[in-house]
């Protein structure tokens, strides 16, 4: 692991982001927001399943409108995500908005990026300048250089707008749908200023190949030092992005938050339902916020022994399974009740 890239450090609602904060979770509600009974229910799943920054499409005055109700129903940080539209951004400032998703380029004259940032400003609303790899501006497009360079010159010139106008509450997203390109354009952006960066690539994919990519893309920059906040885009329910986040934190060692949840992959001397039992096993842990290491193993043979690191688990045997504790067997089970026997006696101690 490289040593975190220093950048300076921003507040969005009581979240710090940069410099030594925890590197923080956020997700999207895929709900229309102008429906504020279903988008509270839906960031109150996100908050119970981790998530500390949500958020909220805004794509006319009436989803504007619904942020001062919806913002006195939750008690997590609100991002509304703007393009184009200057009027909706400080209709959403107005109305209690953490932070703002906008190119300050992309709202017209100057005199209108002026009204935004002054409003910005004296409610301590940070804006992230986000640049999407399919979305260039068409002189940027053209230009004869990489594609990875081409994103972060189209950041800098949105950078430049608001630096001009004394405004350095900014954070960076440079989001492609390509691992590489996603990879290097971060790095050079990490050269380039000390704003700080959220991570993500755009368009993944659904669970399983989105998993990949972002486990790739995000965990290499990660592992190199870089990246201040992250967020997995899966075509999925928004909740399975906070997981998948906290997965790759946890990979890395940058986060401990939950369970960190092992199983061995099988093989012919497992005599129980293995895959069936690690996945219920994992599924009713996902909410609890415990730095604590559960093990499902295949067999008595390696099981326990290779996860004596565990403070859990449990090791198949034929038709029966062995609950351990810190790698010493406490109890021997029929296999039909070796979940309920490891979730009451993890549910006991925690």
């Amino acid at each position: 692991m490289t040593a975190r890239r220093v950048s300076r450090q921003i507040t969005i609602g009581d979240v710090k982001i940069g410099a030594d904060a925890p590197i923080s979770v956020q997700s999207m509600c895929n709900t229309d927001t102008r429906d504020v009974a279903a988008t509270v229910n839906q960031i109150k799943q996100l908050q119970d399943a981790g998530c500390e920054l949500i958020r909220l499409a805004v794509l006319n005055k009436d989803a504007a409108a619904a942020i001062k109700d919806i913002k006195k129903q939750v008690d997590i940080p609100v991002i509304a995500d703007i393009h184009f539209d200057y009027r909706l951004a400080i209709q959403c400032i107005e109305n209690g908005v953490d932070a703002l998703r906008l190119n300050p380029g992309n709202i017209g004259r100057e005199e209108n990026v002026k009204k935004v940032v002054a409003l910005a400003k004296t409610n301590n609303v940070p804006i992230r300048i986000g640049i999407n790899a399919g979305s260039l501006d068409k002189n940027i497009a053209a230009l004869d250089i990489p594609l990875h360079e081409k994103m972060v010159k189209s950041a800098m010139q949105h950078v430049k707008i608001l630096e001009d106008n004394d405004f350095d509450k900014i954070k960076i997203s440079l989001k492609s749908s390509s691992v590489p390109t996603t990879i290097e354009a971060y790095r050079l952006m990490a050269k380039t200023v000390d704003y700080p960066l959220h991570l993500g690539l755009t368009e993944s994919g659904t669970l399983k190949g989105g998993l990949v990519k972002s486990a790739i893309g995000i965990g290499t920059l990660l592992a190199e030092g870089i990246g201040d906040t992250i967020r997995v885009s899966l075509t999925e329910n928004p909740v399975e992005e906070v997981y998948a986040g906290f997965s790759i934190l946890k990979s890395l060692e940058l986060r401990q938050r939950g369970v960190n949840f092992v199983s061995c992959p099988t093989c012919g001397r497992c005599q129980i339902d293995l895959i069936g039992l690690a996945k219920k096993v994992e599924d009713a842990l996902k909410n609890l916020d415990k730095p604590i290491t559960v093990a499902v193993m295949g067999c008595p043979v390696n099981g326990p022994g290779e996860a004596k690191h565990a403070d859990y688990g449990v090791a198949g045997a034929i038709g029966e399974g062995y609950i351990f504790k810190k790698g010493e067997v406490i109890k021997r089970v029929p296999e039909k009740d070796i979940l309920s026997e490891l979730l009451n006696l993890i549910n006991s101690e925690n």
